[in-house]
């Protein structure tokens, strides 16, 4: 029973720490070696880049709710309250046989999460984060709540044009955000030097704040990496996020931390 147990663990965490493996689907097949752009600050447009800038830092100073996904096999909501340091996401991973969800909890420095295979019904698994790596992502993480990390990604642009309509694109740097949730460090530092230049579109709303941001991820061994999206809406909402009773959080045992690679 216990082998049973520990079996869906791994794969649950497996894929939702390391969710590009359910990501990548076929797309187009290539031999070609991935290439990184060639990019210059100079073509940066500087009013676009103080719009995109503008509409970032509102992240950091009200609530929204974030959807995310990357192909059929990823899908992630999380809302989100960076003020309060608080928030509350669910993500699904999906392969060919198997479909996992995970619920994450974060208030303050504590993180909780629902795992099947691991938390009992009723209960909330806590996870000590001075054991999980840098990359080490399941929905929401003290000190980087967004699952995009998306402030540290769009500061790292350096080509950033408008291209009408509210939206802009340009290239950021995937080696400056960690542990975004649909992209496992393992891939990224796959990337080589194309790490640095992953091709970005941006969109605005009407009050200029974020509302999409879609990563074109580039092949792997001639596998294309489908497109990573989020959305951003609801700015302002109230998220409700009580701290779980003592009775119903159980610490996460030593397996939990092998798997996501602590």
């Amino acid at each position: 029973m216990r082998k049973l147990v520990l079996a869906s663990a791994t794969a649950t965490l497996a894929l939702a720490g390391c969710a590009t493996n359910n990501a990548a689907e076929p797309r187009a097949s290539s031999s070609s070696p991935i290439v990184a752009p060639s990019i210059s600050a100079a073509s940066a447009d500087p009013a676009a880049t103080a719009a995109l800038g503008k509409a970032t830092a509102a992240l950091g100073t009200q609530s929204f709710t974030m959807t995310m996904t990357a192909g059929s096999g990823f899908a992630l909501t999380a809302l989100i309250d960076p003020p309060a340091g608080k928030g509350t996401a669910e993500l699904t991973a999906s392969g060919p046989s198997t479909e996992v969800t995970v619920k994450s909890l974060l208030i303050g420095q504590d993180l909780y999460a629902q795992i099947p295979g691991i938390t009992k019904d009723g209960t909330w698994t806590h996870l000590d984060m001075s054991r999980l790596p840098e990359g080490a992502n399941i929905g929401l993480r003290p000190g980087r709540i967004d699952p995009v990390d998306t402030a540290n990604l769009l500061a790292s642009t350096t080509d950033v044009k408008a291209t009408g309509g509210n939206t802009y694109s340009g290239t950021v740097d995937l080696t400056k955000a960690a542990g975004i949730a649909g992209l496992d460090r393992v891939t990224i530092d796959g990337y080589g030097a194309a790490a640095q230049h992953i091709p970005f579109v941006a969109a605005v709303d009407d009050q200029g704040r974020l509302a999409t941001l879609t990563l074109e991820p580039p092949a792997v061994q001639g596998n294309q990496i489908v497109p990573v999206t989020a959305t951003y809406t609801d700015y302002g909402r109230a998220v409700a996020v009580e701290q779980p009773a003592a009775t119903e959080i159980i610490e996460a045992p030593e397996d939990v931390y092998q798997v996501l690679g602590g």
